[in-house]
């Protein structure tokens, strides 16, 4: 599990059933890194937890468990971990019990998808916010990194704001003007224009002060 090396196909074959993977990913797709930024940045509405077998490709080996859990409109970051670091382990424990029980069953990825796909692993400089991407392509962009990941970033005059949550406001109508713009402050936080519409900043670190909630804090 988590593991960042690709094993030799000498290795992977030694144990007599051969060697799995517990993969917080609903293969063929989502293989790679950093699955769980990925599919909240997609907007996806669930995600999938995957036990396989382990061949010499990148998460490609056949299917032996999967399943998948919902995400919410509430739904973080850290809320998914929450979820993936009890189900991972649920789900490879009644893995090991089917080979136990010599009723293992896997399937092929091709059988699901012809090619699925990869993510790649997210990087120092990703983590800079676009405010000229849809007010909800934003939302997903600042709860997929948000704590216990590196946070949003985004700047003020000329100084770094760690943003950890924003608020999409479903009612607010659509119009063109100048992105990136603070329209609107108070104690909720501040609106800022995105390329459609405007979200609420409602939680960040600035200027030695954190915003958390209803509340200022002094860092």
């Amino acid at each position: 599990m988590s593991f960042n090396q690709i094993f030799r196909k000498e290795i992977i074959n030694l144990p007599k059933l051969k060697t799995i993977n517990c993969h917080a990913g609903k293969l063929p797709f989502y293989r790679g890194r950093n699955i769980l930024n990925w599919a909240l940045i997609n907007d996806e509405k669930e995600f999938g937890i995957t036990v396989h077998f382990i061949d010499e490709g990148i998460d490609t080996g056949d299917i032996i468990l999967q399943r998948t859990y919902p995400i919410s409109e509430v739904d973080d970051y850290s809320t998914l971990l929450k979820v993936a670091y009890i189900e991972c382990a649920v789900i490879l424990y009644d893995a090991i019990a089917l080979f136990k029980n010599g009723r293992v069953e896997s399937k092929k990825q091709s059988e699901i998808h012809p090619t699925g796909f990869y993510c790649s692993q997210r990087g120092i400089g990703d983590e800079i916010l676009d405010w000229g991407q849809s007010s909800r392509d934003i939302f997903n962009f600042v709860r997929a990194i948000c704590r216990p990941g590196p946070m949003a970033r985004a700047f003020l005059n000329g100084k770094e704001m760690y943003i950890n949550k924003i608020d999409y406001i479903k009612s607010a109508p659509g119009y063109k003007c100048k992105v990136g713009v603070i329209l609107h402050k108070n104690d909720d936080g501040f609106l800022v224009k995105t390329k459609d519409s405007f979200i609420r900043v409602s939680e960040f670190i600035f200027d030695g002060k954190i915003k958390v909630g209803d509340r200022f804090e002094i860092k």
